[in-house]
């Protein structure tokens, strides 16, 4: 019903909308915003989401920086629009302005999808992969100034940041590009300017959780959202942007199992994150076991991301 549901609603999206969505992804720290202002203006792409930001013609026209967030999921909210006045406003200037090529730039093709829902725009028309336009030696660059040094880039010059977020600057660049970069853009080379910030969240470094507590914490929410379901194994996985957690649990038989198993999920995450303020990446439920009866069972395995 929920999938139905957005279908329609993006089909009257791009009815009333005159706006062409792109969509830039990839990795946290990869070099997306490195690179959003060449690929706009490759594809004639007059504005830019990129961190809860909107940006046209070299300035921030709307939103707040996730980047001046002193938690690292206080940013993840701010860039995904959790907050209502923020994708109102935001949301307000783009029906004013009435931008006809915007780029979005998220981590995920989901995160992109859910940012275009908030915003009351189209579905993205191309999806543009970080690897698309960046070689691996630069993609590995880039993550080295993201999670070595704490650098992070916003795709506007230094005296926009500077006005705006004095706090958070750090540096700017400026690049010549010219049909002889990797894009082949047929126009003059000209001078592009970015700002390099560092935000607090990035020298505070990531908040870390203990994986006891965090195994603890996952079994009561899975308790709260069914007394009856049994938990026999959580995995936990951490990398750089936040944990993944695989739980193996028996359940009833008769349980509705899509529905439940979603919102367990969607429990899990929810409470977990609000709590501890880390990123909960992943939840995968593994059932393990049908339970008949005391005396009889069925096994099987079913897996939902």
């Amino acid at each position: 019903m929920d999938a139905m549901f957005n279908n329609i609603a993006d089909k009257l999206r791009q009815k009333f909308s005159k706006t062409v969505v792109f969509a830039f992804v990839g990795e946290s720290g990869t070099g997306k915003s490195y690179h959003a202002k060449i690929l706009a203006e490759e594809n004639k792409i007059e504005a830019i989401i990129d961190d809860g930001l909107l940006i046209q013609d070299e300035k921030i026209i709307a939103g707040r920086s996730a980047k001046r967030e002193k938690t690292y999921m206080g940013a993840v909210r701010v860039a995904l629009f959790d907050d209502k006045d923020h994708r109102d406003s935001v949301a307000k200037v783009l029906r004013k302005t009435k931008i006809k090529r915007l780029l979005i730039i998220g981590t995920s093709e989901k995160m992109v999808t859910k940012i275009a829902i908030r915003l009351q725009l189209p579905q993205p028309q191309k999806i543009i992969h970080i690897e698309d336009v960046a070689t691996p030696e630069e993609i590995e660059k880039a993550k080295k100034s993201r999670h070595v040094e704490g650098k992070h880039v916003i795709p506007v010059p230094s005296i926009e940041v500077k006005k705006k977020y004095p706090q958070i600057f750090s540096d700017s660049m400026r690049e010549f590009f010219s049909n002889h970069n990797i894009f082949k853009i047929k126009s003059k080379g000209r001078l592009m300017e970015k700002s390099i910030v560092q935000p607090e969240f990035s020298k505070k470094g990531r908040l870390e959780i203990s994986e006891a507590a965090l195994t603890q914490m996952t079994m009561h929410c899975v308790t709260e959202c069914d007394p009856e379901i049994k938990v026999k194994k959580i995995t936990i996985k951490k990398d750089s942007r936040g944990y993944k957690l695989i739980v193996t649990i028996d359940v009833p038989f008769g349980t509705q199992l899509t529905g439940k198993v979603h919102r367990l999920q969607q429990h899990i995450i929810d409470k977990i994150e609000m709590c501890t303020n880390i990123l909960i990446e992943e939840v995968n439920i593994v059932i393990d076991k049908i339970s008949m009866d005391k005396k009889d069972s069925t096994e099987t395995k079913v897996k939902e991301n």
